[in-house]
């Protein structure tokens, strides 16, 4: 219901907002190399081991992607939608037992470990300063979260899922540096007591023709919980390549 309510409430300010631009419509198609510098677990968050989960996935790049499509209703106001998909799996060897979902894990024998964490959003973001060089957007978003983290050993294997909605604060900026160059920084983000969520990226475009622009750069997702019944803290870097078509 609340994502409903957000959609229709969305809708409504755009359809509100007046004629739209030239070009109203964009579609991003994004790859990536994924790699990640930490992911803590402990599942439950009180009494579950906790351990590196990124040893058992490896650190070593594995691929990515996401989809952006948007919609400029008018020359301030756009939505766009979000889907990011991410999963990243290994095996390896554990050096101390673990209590994982209530399954036990020895130490000394292969592992296989999976982490997964889905993202869809949409956001509605007006654009507060806009100039030739220089725009900044300012917004919010709705994020739903379909996560999951497994081990499996031998024929002993436990999982834990997480699905949930989450506000988050989005802003956003671009400049236009030089003939048809243009450097676009893009933050989703919120932080609470029992945990955060940060996906920001650095990107750089460049206008191929009329319409289409190729991005090369950098995004860092980091965040978790901490609460009584799951403990995760991941940190998941991005080497991006992406494409945009904007009609």
């Amino acid at each position: 219901m609340a994502i409903h309510a957000i959609v229709l409430l969305l809708s409504l300010l755009a359809a509100c907002a007046g004629p739209a631009p030239q070009r109203a419509f964009g579609i991003e198609l994004e790859g990536a190399a994924a790699w990640q510098s930490r992911n803590d677990v402990a599942i439950p968050g009180n009494s579950g081991t906790r351990f590196p989960l990124d040893r058992l996935t490896g650190g070593g790049a594995v691929p990515a992607g996401r989809t952006y499509v948007s919609w400029r209703s008018a020359e301030r106001h756009e939505l766009r939608l979000l889907v990011a998909p991410l999963s990243i799996s290994g095996n390896a060897v554990l050096d101390r037992p673990v209590s994982f979902a209530g399954s036990s894990f020895a130490a000394g024998l292969p592992t296989k470990g999976s982490y997964r964490f889905d993202s869809y959003r949409m956001s509605y973001r007006y654009r507060i300063h806009d100039t030739d060089e220089l725009g900044a957007w300012i917004g919010f978003t709705g994020k739903l979260r379909d996560a999951e983290i497994e081990l499996r050993q031998g024929g002993v294997s436990a999982r834990k899922t997480d699905t949930g909605f989450v506000p988050l604060l989005h802003v956003a900026g671009d400049w236009n540096f030089a003939e048809g160059w243009r450097l676009e920084l893009d933050i989703d983000g919120a932080w609470a007591p029992q945990g955060r969520a940060i996906d920001a990226s650095l990107k750089a475009y460049y206008e191929l023709e009329d319409g289409l622009t190729l991005g090369l750069g950098y995004r860092t997702i980091e965040g978790g919980a901490d609460n009584d019944s799951v403990y995760t803290f991941a940190w998941v870097h991005q080497a991006v390549v992406s494409l945009r078509w904007d009609f």
